[in-house]
């Protein structure tokens, strides 16, 4: 792997009164009767590197296999680039490149038969850009996929999924289970996918590092829902991580307006606040309060999923009695 250059940040913002990249409604789906998708609402700005993140099982995958046209949905809308992925795979596959966790290249290929596989479904491929990623990622046309590690035939994905320069990069899980170089050079290409060229990029990973990293905008995806969408500036400056320390010990955490995802420490409590809450009397006076520090990704995340260290949860929608796992839904429509 050669030394790669400083990448610059997304030299365009989001267009505004564009329509998104990505636009669903009330997206439903079932499995065998099991509720995988509740009702999804989602929209992707154009020229936004767009997180979505969850626990494992939330519906990340399902819905990514709907914006594919790999799945149908049972109710709802879904449009990708204005097209429905089902109705018009040929509009929307051309457009998009796609990247999954799985390991699932022709490994009896070559690397130049992949490229030269693939150029042909394209004809916005840029042999330049190909014969440049080959270069960056230092990989051979002669070497065959199966003498790859797992990183560099992620590598060799990544470049066929972008060398055509697609409107929309999808990304699931893209460096799960790679070593933290693999999945630096990918972090770096979606960076330069959107610096170059403003182009839109969907994140589903659960590595939330690399979201806060390359991300502008975030959704939040819990039992099938999308419970949150909002920016990574907003996490800072609309949320606060607050520390207390009760005068007397605490059985449960009290309930307060606008604080949620209470975790325990010993004699002291924190929890998620908005920030518009911090000078209220419940905050700043009545519950011992010694400390608010900045809000992570990480630590927002934990509260809006209900994953406090106590197992209390904050007030979120009602989640469907029984929802089906990523890894439960078929590749078939």
């Amino acid at each position: 792997m050669k030394s790669p250059q400083t990448i610059p940040p997304p030299a365009q913002p989001p267009t505004a009164g564009q329509p998104p990249a990505v636009d669903v409604q009330g997206l439903e789906r079932s499995f065998r009767g099991t509720v995988a998708l509740a009702g999804v609402d989602l929209s992707v700005p154009q020229g936004s590197i767009f997180g979505l993140v969850g626990l494992n099982g939330a519906g990340k995958t399902t819905l990514i296999r709907h914006l594919i046209g790999s799945l149908k949905a049972h109710q709802g809308k879904v449009r990708v680039l204005g097209h429905d992925p089902v109705a018009d795979p040929e509009g929307v596959l051309k457009r998009i490149g796609y990247l999954t966790e799985e390991d699932s290249l022709p490994k009896w290929m070559r690397v130049g038969e992949l490229i030269d596989f693939t150029r042909a479904l394209y004809p916005t491929w840029d042999n330049a850009y190909a014969t440049e990623l080959c270069d960056l990622f230092s990989l051979a046309r002669s070497t065959k996929l199966r003498s790859l590690s797992k990183g560099q035939r992620a590598r060799a994905g990544l470049l066929v999924a972008i060398a055509h320069r697609p409107e929309l990069l999808i990304l699931d899980e893209p460096s799960s289970g790679l070593d933290p170089i693999a999945r630096r050079d990918i972090l770096e290409a979606i960076i330069r996918t959107v610096s170059d060229d403003g182009r839109t990029v969907l994140f589903s990973s659960h590595l939330l590092d690399e979201v806060d990293r390359v991300c502008d905008h975030i959704a939040v995806m819990h039992d099938g829902r999308i419970i949150e969408t909002t920016t990574t500036e907003s996490i800072a400056t609309d949320y606060a991580e607050i520390i207390c320390r009760p005068k007397s010990a605490w059985s449960s955490p009290p309930s307060i307006q606008g604080v949620w995802g209470w975790q325990s420490s010993g004699q002291e409590w924190s929890a998620a606040a908005q920030r518009d809450r911090l000078e209220s009397p419940e905050i700043s006076s009545e519950i011992g309060l010694i400390q608010t520090r900045p809000m992570s990704l990480e630590r927002w995340f934990a509260a809006r999923v209900g994953r406090g260290g106590d197992g209390t949860s904050h007030p979120s929608p009602s989640a469907p009695n029984s929802v089906a796992k990523d890894s439960e839904a078929p590749n078939h429509v």
